[in-house]
């Protein structure tokens, strides 16, 4: 930042702008806010850290999954159009995590590849993060952005940093923006309209963890509330933003 700082007063010196005396000398950064901007951001992992104990209740959900097939047959005596819905509700969660999975491994190399031939430092680190916030919906990719495009700044300057958004935005837009969404709408049945709300009401719920499980907690929320009742078909369209077929005939007898 310091070499940032000078380069710019240089430049501004050469282009005949008058630059006071107290410019020419460059302040050294301000160790004690350093200090406190890592002292905010280490109290902001520790909450996003504190969501663990969500992700520790979802290993034990899914080891007590085992047994979820043995449940479900006995219940659908009792409650057949629920336990559809939960099928339902995880065939979509695994479809939905398979592929986001697949396009965000597909963005992380691609990213990693660009930023190491781009020279920025941790390319492969930054890779990984691509692939994280590919399970965010719709703005995942304006998070992964934003730290490589930042190192680029101190590692290369402006120029860098421009080339790391502008290459950035070109593969991350085609991919995330435009195909994707095809194959995750036809997978979870959910708009776009709706994947993006639910990630502005769940992030809003649940914190950081919120936009990772938005899709799969809307998806819980649509299988107890829509498809679990018989009389709320007509309702799908709307969620899903496709029209669906007829009914099923309902045997007679």
């Amino acid at each position: 930042m310091d070499a940032l700082v000078a380069g710019l007063g240089d430049r501004l010196v050469r282009l005949g702008l008058a630059v006071p005396e107290s410019a020419h000398g460059v302040p050294s950064l301000d160790v004690s806010r350093v200090l406190d901007t890592v002292t905010l951001f280490l109290s902001g992992l520790l909450s996003v850290l504190s969501d663990l104990i969500v992700v520790t209740l979802l290993v034990f959900l899914a080891f007590d999954s085992a047994h979820a097939s043995t449940l479900a047959t006995q219940a659908r005596e009792h409650r057949p159009h629920l336990v559809d819905a939960l099928g339902t509700f995880a065939r979509g969660t695994r479809s939905y995590l398979g592929v986001s999975a697949a396009f965000g491994l597909i963005v992380a190399v691609f990213d990693a590849v660009l930023l190491w031939a781009l020279g920025v430092p941790g390319a492969f680190v930054w890779g990984v993060l691509a692939f994280v916030t590919n399970f965010v919906p719709n703005i995942g990719f304006v998070i992964g952005v934003v730290p490589p495009a930042l190192v680029g700044l101190l590692e290369g300057g402006p120029a860098l940093m421009l080339w790391v958004i502008v290459l950035y935005s070109v593969a991350n837009v085609v991919i995330q923006s435009i195909i994707q969404p095809r194959y995750v709408g036809n997978a979870v049945g959910l708009s776009t309209t709706l994947t993006l709300l639910s990630l502005v009401f769940w992030t809003w719920v649940l914190g950081p963890l919120g936009a990772l499980l938005a899709v799969p907690m809307t998806l819980l929320v649509r299988a107890l509330l829509v498809d679990a009742d018989p009389d709320g078909r007509w309702r799908l369209p709307l969620i899903s933003g496709q029209p669906i077929g007829p009914a099923p005939a309902t045997p007679s007898g």
